[in-house]
């Protein structure tokens, strides 16, 4: 079957190939021509009249009707075609809306057109084809992938609501959704720790050749649980068990837990074969490593660029010495980039699928800032990046930096550098400022704790933010401090949709407060403006800060211990808001009773996970 998925990817990236190519030729003239396309197509939407598609003929026509919005400049109109209107942003109605967090604790509900999924079929596909010419054993056996349940909700005028890679996937050919390791039932899974576990014991069971996911700390959380279960793990792959009980296999959108679990046990038989291998493959302390259980290994595709490449380097302990390919520029509003070789987060812009305009970093906050085109680009700068999609966003300002290194043929390489203005991203939380200031009210109101001024600072190597707290009273005491920090997280489970969802998988731990002296706001405020020249009036606190300074390292009286209970505040939250929560994977039983945990659990480490977070949790 794998060979099959060969034939498939290697024959339609090949056609697909000659037209990426073409069109990196000519850049300009490929931009211009999705620019004109798609002002003909969307002249008659209510977006194409109110800002005169019909009439616009040349690019200062264009910069002049048509302005720079972010997500909720749009939301109005999105809010209409939700209700149930159409011709809004795109031509009639939409195929579904796919979801991720916005700035404000409303999620952003993207459109998905027909031709918008159109062109992430054809861009994935002519990813992978690309790599399998690099590495072209990396089809031969089985594929691991993790995907967002493909439905979730539906509008009042019932378009679905969930991720656009499920509902991808979900319309793959049959022959290639068998060559996926992970049925689509796991995505279902509601807990994270059962969701992890299933997928590793559905994929142990297999040879796997390529990996893809996104962020790597799905990689690295897979691998700790697959070192910390190892025997349970092998254990089900003998006996044709899922290893956990059925009941226990929830889903908060999809199938009954009973109905997951036949779902499942259809897949899988008993394997005394490759168990013994997958038990040969532990290493002397009986912990077996991906790297161990796939030999044949070939690809591992995740993001390399921005907070995630420092993730990305923790994959050799784990996974061995396989070659990644960075899966490109990717958000829920557009695939922009195609890298095309392995080791860098560097692709190459999806010419002909979207069309892109860029800010130099420096002026994105003038009024009237110089806007480029792709072709306009200087190597070794930094850029904001506009986008136009087949999917009714016009000149999109996604708030993200890129940087802009090396050529393709003549068109310029382009790499995710940060999040923009206002906002942190560790892995995937897309944490704004806004969600910041809510969530520090909602603390403040929960634990007691009045603040002077506070600011969060992503700790990458540790996968958690510092948060910095100037109380109103000097000393407030350890235990204010931490009840501060425990409602702190909660609150921005409620007001960022993606915080809850990694903080449950522990890719994102609990956020460590530090207590800073009386005066802090005031000396470091003064220090920036004297160093930047800013005027006063002008000024404007950073919330969010993308590192620590010496000078307020030097202002920290107490630091937060690490040992504070984890995930005690996500749990009563999901109470408050009348979600079940599910038991962590080591209370769950195989047979009546507990199996015991891996004798190196305490050498297992994703991101910096604290041993005293653990044993907490456990």
């Amino acid at each position: 079957m794998p060979s099959s998925v060969g034939f498939f990817t290697k024959l339609k990236g090949g056609l697909l190939g000659r037209g990426f190519d073409a069109a990196a030729d000519d850049p300009g003239q490929a931009q211009e021509e999705i620019l004109q396309r798609l002002l003909k197509t969307r002249s008659a939407t209510a977006y194409g009249k109110d800002h005169s598609f019909s009439s616009l003929a040349s690019r200062e026509d264009w910069d002049k009707a048509v302005p720079i919005r972010d997500y909720e400049g749009f939301r109005p109109y999105i809010d209409r075609m939700v209700a149930g209107e159409t011709d809004i942003l795109v031509p009639g109605d939409v195929l579904m809306y796919a979801t991720t967090s916005g700035t404000t604790c409303l999620p952003k509900l993207i459109p998905v057109t027909d031709d918008f999924k159109s062109d992430i079929s054809a861009l994935t596909t002519l990813w992978v084809s690309r790599c399998q010419r690099d590495h072209p054993g990396m089809l031969r056996n089985g594929i691991f992938t993790m995907v967002g349940p493909a439905i979730e909700s539906y509008t009042p005028s019932g378009r679905p609501v969930g991720s656009v890679s499920g509902l991808t996937r979900a319309r793959m050919p049959w022959f290639i959704r068998k060559a996926y390791c992970n049925p689509a039932e796991v995505s279902e899974i509601s807990n994270y720790d059962l969701r992890y576990f299933v997928a590793m014991r559905m994929s142990l069971a297999r040879s796997v050749s390529m990996m893809v996911t996104p962020n790597p700390t799905t990689l690295l959380r897979l691998a700790q649980v697959g070192g910390e279960y190892s025997e349970r793990l092998i254990k089900a792959i003998h006996d044709g068990a899922l290893g956990v009980e059925a009941g226990l296999l929830r889903s908060a959108h999809g199938p009954s837990a009973e109905e997951t679990a036949q779902a499942l046990l259809a897949q899988i038989k008993p394997d005394p074969s490759r168990a013994r291998f997958l038990e040969s493959a532990c290493d002397d302390e009986g912990v077996l490593r991906p790297k161990d259980a796939w030999p044949d290994l070939t690809l591992i595709g995740c993001w390399l660029g921005g907070s995630a490449g420092v993730q990305a380097s923790w994959l050799d302990e784990w996974y061995g010495p396989v070659p990644r390919r960075d899966l490109g520029l990717r958000a829920t509003e557009a695939t922009m980039t195609v890298p095309v070789t392995d080791g860098t987060p560097f692709g190459v812009p999806a010419v002909g699928n979207v069309f892109f305009e860029f800010i130099p970093e420096a002026e994105i906050d003038n009024p009237q800032p110089t806007v480029l085109r792709l072709h306009e680009l200087e190597e070794g700068k930094h850029y904001y990046i506009l986008l136009t999609t087949r999917g009714g966003l016009y000149r999109y300002d996604i708030n993200d930096v890129v940087e802009v290194r090396g050529r393709y043929r003549n068109t310029p390489l382009i790499a995710f550098v940060r999040k923009g203005r206002d906002m942190a991203n560790i892995t995937g939380e897309k944490l704004h400022v806004n969600q910041v200031m809510a969530a520090a009210r909602d603390a403040t109101e929960a634990s007691g704790l009045q603040w002077t001024q506070i600011r969060v600072i992503p700790d990458l190597e540790a996968s958690r933010y510092d948060l910095l707290i100037e109380p109103k009273k000097e000393s407030p005491g350890s235990y204010l401090m931490e009840r501060f920090s425990e409602a702190f997280d909660a609150a921005l489970t409620r007001h960022n949709e993606e915080w809850g969802g990694k903080r449950r998988s522990r890719r994102l731990h609990l956020p460590i407060v530090h207590e800073m002296r009386q005066g802090w706001y005031q000396r470091a405020m003064a220090a920036d403006i004297e160093a930047t020249g800013k005027r006063a009036a002008q000024y404007k606190w950073p919330m969010i800060a993308p590192s620590w300074e010496e000078s307020s390292r030097k202002e920290v009286l107490a630091r937060q211990a690490d040992s504070a209970t984890y995930l005690l505040s996500l749990e009563e939250a999901e109470m408050e808001g009348g979600t079940q929560s599910m038991p962590d994977l080591p209370s769950l039983e195989v047979g009546g009773s507990p199996l015991p945990k891996s004798p190196t659990l305490e050498q297992i480490n994703v991101a910096s996970l604290e041993e005293e977070e653990e044993s907490t949790s456990s």
